[in-house]
C-alpha cells in the first residue's frame, strides 16, 4: 500500500470515528466501543490488515494515554475536585491495591490460574480509564463532590497500576514480594509527583511572561509541556503518567493567555489520540482468538463488578472516614462501584505483558479485551439510570464559568471572554449590579448571533458572551467577581461567596 493509500484509509477512519460520535452520545455508549469495532473491521478479518507487533501497539498506546491524560488534567476545574482529592488518592493507591488482590483471589479460585496471571490481571484491570469516564461525567449531571472523586481517581490510578504490571511481567525473574512493589511504586510516584509539580508552574510562568505572535502556538506549547513532563518522570525512572497528569492539572488552573483555545485544542488531540489508539487495538485483536475466552473473561469480569471493585470502593470510603475526611454515604459508595469504568488502559496495559514475552500473556489481553467490551456495554448506558435510583445526579447542577483571556500588551490589560452557561447566577443580572473595579467595562455583548455595545440596565441572559477589558492589575479580582455572581447572584457577596 502506497502512502497516499494509507492517508485515505485512514482519513476514512477517522471521518467514521467523529460521525459515530454522535451514535454513541444518543445512545450513552462510550465511543471506545465503536472505535474498537472499526479496528476490528479493517483487521484481519474485514481488509484483511494484519498488525502483531505488541511492542509497537505498547509504545503508540502510552503515548496516546499520556495525551489524554494530559487533556483530562488541562479540563479538570481545580475547585470541583480539591474537596475530592483525598477520597480519590485513597481510591487510586489503597483502592487499586485492594482490588488487585481481592481480583486475583477471585480468578485464581474460579479459574484455577497461577498467581502471576491472576495478579497480572488483577493489576491490569484495576484502573479505571480517564477517557471512558470523562466522556461519560461530561453527559450526566452529578455533585462536584463525586464527580470530582471520579475524575481525580480515573487521573491518579494509572500511574500505580503501570508500574505493577511493568514489575509482574518481568520475565525469567521471580514474582516480586509486596515490599519491593512497594517501595518502587513509592520512588516512582514519588519522582513522578515532583517533576509534575516542578514542570507545571514553571511553564505556566514562562507562558504567562511571553507574548507569542500567534495565538495558536500557546496551545502547541503546552500540549509540549505535558510531553517534557512525561518523558523527563520516565527518564528519571519515574511514573510519567502522574508527571503529566499533575503538570496539566497545574496549567489547566493557571491563569494561562488563551485558556480556552488550549483546552480546546488539548480536547480535539485527546478525541484523535483515542480513535487512533482504540482503532489500533482493534486491529491488534485476533477476532478468531476471542471466543476462547469469552466464558472466562465474563468470569473475571463479574467478580471485577461485583466484589473486587465494591470492596476497593468501601475499604477508601473506610480509611477516608477513620482520616477524617469527606465521608461517602452508602449511596455514593454504590454509583463509585459501578461507574468504575474500564476502556483503553487496561488494554494497553495488557500490551506490556504480551511484549515482554510473558508465557500466556496473549491470553490475558483477549480476556481483557472482551471484558471492556461487554462491561462497557453494560455500565456505560446505566449510569444515568443508576444515578437517578440512587438519587446521587444533580441535574439543577450549574456549570462553573469560563474565562478566556488575550493580553493587551500595548495597554497593559487583557481581553476576557466570558461565556455565561445554563444555571449561572448571571442570568437576570444586570450590567451595573456586577459591580466591577472602576479600571474595568463589559464592552460587548454577543446574543444569538448579534452583537451590541450594552448599557449599565442591559440585563445578561445564559448564552450570552460577554467581552470585558480589564487592566492586569484587577484581572484576578474581575475574575473573582464575575464567578462569584455566577455561582451565587448579585447577592454573592452576602453569602460569603468570593470566586475563589
Amino acid at each position: 500500500m502506497t502512502l497516499d493509500l494509507w492517508l485515505l484509509l485512514a482519513s476514512a477512519v477517522v471521518i467514521a470515528a467523529i460521525a459515530s460520535v454522535r451514535v454513541a452520545h444518543r445512545t450513552g455508549l462510550p465511543s471506545l466501543l465503536i472505535y474498537l469495532g472499526l479496528g476490528l473491521l479493517v483487521g484481519e478479518v474485514g481488509l484483511g490488515i494484519q498488525f502483531e507487533n505488541a511492542r509497537l501497539a505498547q509504545e503508540i498506546g502510552l503515548a496516546a494515554l499520556a495525551v489524554i491524560l494530559a487533556e483530562g488534567g488541562l479540563t479538570t476545574n481545580w475547585q470541583h475536585v480539591r474537596r475530592a482529592v483525598p477520597s480519590a488518592i485513597v481510591l487510586a493507591t489503597v483502592g487499586v491495591a485492594v482490588s488487585i488482590g481481592a481480583l486475583a483471589v477471585a480468578v485464581r479460585w474460579l479459574l484455577g490460574m497461577d498467581w502471576r496471571t491472576a495478579l497480572l490481571i488483577g493489576a491490569v484491570l484495576a484502573s479505571t480509564d480517564a477517557a471512558a469516564v470523562f466522556s461519560v461525567l461530561r453527559r450526566l449531571p452529578l455533585p462536584q463532590r463525586l464527580s470530582g472523586i471520579l475524575e481525580a481517581e480515573s487521573g491518579f490510578n494509572d500511574a500505580p497500576t503501570v508500574i505493577v504490571v511493568t514489575m509482574l511481567s518481568q520475565v525469567n525473574t521471580p514474582m516480586p514480594g509486596v515490599g519491593h512493589v512497594l517501595l518502587d511504586a513509592v520512588f516512582e510516584l514519588g519522582v513522578g509527583c515532583a517533576v509534575g509539580l516542578a514542570v507545571g508552574p514553571l511553564g505556566g510562568y514562562a507562558l504567562r511572561r511571553v507574548a507569542l505572535p500567534s495565538s495558536g502556538l500557546y496551545p502547541i506549547a503546552v500540549l509540549a509541556l505535558a510531553f517534557i513532563a512525561y518523558s523527563g518522570a520516565a527518564l528519571l525512572h519515574g511514573s510519567g503518567f502522574l508527571a503529566v497528569y499533575l503538570a496539566t492539572l497545574v496549567l489547566g488552573n493557571t491563569r494561562l493567555p488563551h485558556r480556552a483555545a488550549t483546552r480546546g485544542f488539548a480536547e480535539g488531540a485527546a478525541w484523535l489520540a483515542q480513535i487512533g489508539l482504540f482503532v489500533m487495538l482493534g486491529i491488534l485483536a485476533s477476532p478468531v482468538e476471542l471466543p476462547m475466552t469469552v466464558i472466562p473473561g465474563l468470569i473475571a469480569g463479574l467478580a471485577l463488578l461485583l466484589f473486587a471493585r465494591p470492596l476497593s470502593v468501601v475499604v477508601s470510603a473506610l480509611i477516608v472516614r477513620l482520616a477524617g475526611a469527606d465521608r461517602l454515604t452508602w449511596r455514593e459508595q454504590a454509583f463509585l462501584s459501578w461507574a468504575g469504568l474500564r476502556g483503553a488502559v487496561p488494554i494497553v496495559l495488557a500490551t506490556i505483558p504480551w511484549a515482554a514475552g510473558l508465557p500466556g500473556a496473549k491470553g490475558v489481553f483477549n480476556e481483557v479485551f472482551i471484558i471492556v467490551i461487554v462491561f462497557t456495554m453494560v455500565q456505560g448506558p446505566t449510569l444515568p439510570y443508576l444515578a437517578r435510583v440512587l438519587r446521587v445526579n444533580a441535574p439543577d447542577e450549574a456549570r462553573d464559568l469560563g474565562v478566556e483571556a488575550a493580553p493587551l500588551e500595548e495597554l497593559n490589560a487583557d481581553l476576557l471572554q466570558v461565556t455565561i452557561p445554563p444555571g449561572s447566577g448571571l442570568h437576570g443580572v444586570e450590567v451595573f449590579e456586577l459591580r466591577l473595579p472602576a479600571d474595568a467595562a463589559v464592552t460587548m455583548v454577543v446574543r444569538e448571533g448579534r452583537s451590541f455595545v450594552p448599557e449599565g440596565s442591559t440585563r445578561l441572559r445564559a448564552g450570552d458572551q460577554l467581552l470585558v477589558v480589564t487592566t492586569a492589575a484587577y484581572r484576578q479580582t474581575v475574575e473573582r467577581r464575575l464567578r462569584a455572581v455566577s455561582r451565587r447572584g448579585k447577592l454573592a457577596g452576602w453569602y460569603g461567596e468570593r470566586g475563589e
